[in-house]
């Protein structure tokens, strides 16, 4: 039905291009239809007649922010925001600065939207972006803390409170704010992983290897819970179980890294054939992160000698 209501809007606006409202009904049903681009257009027509229309300034820095225009989003927001000052409009300035890295200018818009609005879990949340981008991290914590109070269902907030918390030792609290997290949403993966990374640092193997299991679960494409595993089957002499859980996954994606660490695993094995191998199916890849000059030293050291023993 949109379509066709935007359909009969363009064919309303071909006979008469000066039919404001319709243009406006027109921009709305095009954003809403994901045509952003077209809406937009429509807007910066209106704005040639209104350009004291604060509503019209906003939804121009809307579609602006959608089509990743920060810069011009700035701008209309800020436009919004001279002719009438509203908090929706200073939180979304603030939103495009945060998109920007401008982080004092953002607080200073969340702060405003905070004075009429002290209860906006979302401001405070941003706030904690902000200063934890400013490397502040105990105002960022306080913020973060105040955005869990006012939204407890605020995963992001928990998640970032917890790296905090883990960033700075205090392994209990974290583990607190990643079991919020997975309580509200038992998919997330990074809060598996960072619940492994403390019980490997705590050598709780067995946990650790749970959660990653868990991790890769949700998130197959992640890298280093993949390695942290290494590590810990490695620890624990599983070395069949890790050689056929990499060897599966890089069945269907290229990972130089994970190569890598197969290959690890088969010298430990004694098995320099596939060592030597892998070491090759890494350099092969783009997405390996080790330094290239080290791995084909191994590869080149180890090539010669399979090459000396025949």
């Amino acid at each position: 039905m949109g379509m066709d209501e935007i359909e009969n809007l363009q064919e309303t606006l071909q006979n008469d291009p000066s039919n404001f409202q319709a243009r406006r009904e027109l921009s709305i049903l095009l954003a809403d239809n994901g045509f952003n681009e077209e809406a937009l257009s429509n807007l910066k027509y209106l704005e040639k007649y209104f350009p004291e229309d604060a509503e019209l300034q906003y939804n121009i820095g809307i579609l602006y922010e959608k089509t990743k225009s920060f810069d011009n989003a700035k701008k209309s927001y800020q436009k919004a925001i001279e002719i009438s000052p509203q908090d929706d409009f200073y939180y979304n300035l603030g939103e495009v600065l945060v998109s920007l890295k401008e982080w004092d200018e953002a607080i200073e818009a969340f702060k405003t939207v905070l004075k009429n609005d002290p209860n906006d879990g979302n401001c405070y949340f941003n706030l904690g972006l902000c200063y934890l981008n400013k490397d502040e991290k105990n105002i960022a914590a306080d913020n973060f803390q105040k955005a869990v109070e006012l939204n407890p269902q605020d995963i992001f907030a928990y998640f970032y409170l917890g790296n905090i918390y883990q960033t700075n030792g205090l392994t209990n609290f974290a583990q607190e704010c990643y079991e919020k997290v997975l309580a509200i949403s038992p998919d997330y993966s990074w809060a598996y992983f960072n619940l492994a990374s403390i019980a490997y640092k705590n050598n709780n193997l067995e946990q650790a290897k749970e959660y990653l299991l868990k991790t890769i679960e949700y998130n197959k494409q992640d890298t280093e819970a993949y390695k942290l595993l290494t590590k810990i089957c490695i620890k624990e002499n599983e070395i069949e179980e890790i050689i056929s859980l990499l060897e599966s996954t890089l069945d269907n994606e290229d990972n130089g890294d994970l190569f890598y660490a197969l290959a690890q695993v088969y010298k430990l094995t004694g098995n320099l054939e596939a060592y030597a191998e892998n070491l090759d199916s890494a350099l092969d890849s783009p997405t390996l992160t080790y330094s290239r000059d080290i791995v084909k030293q191994e590869f080149d050291a180890i090539t010669y000698k399979l090459e000396q023993e025949k």
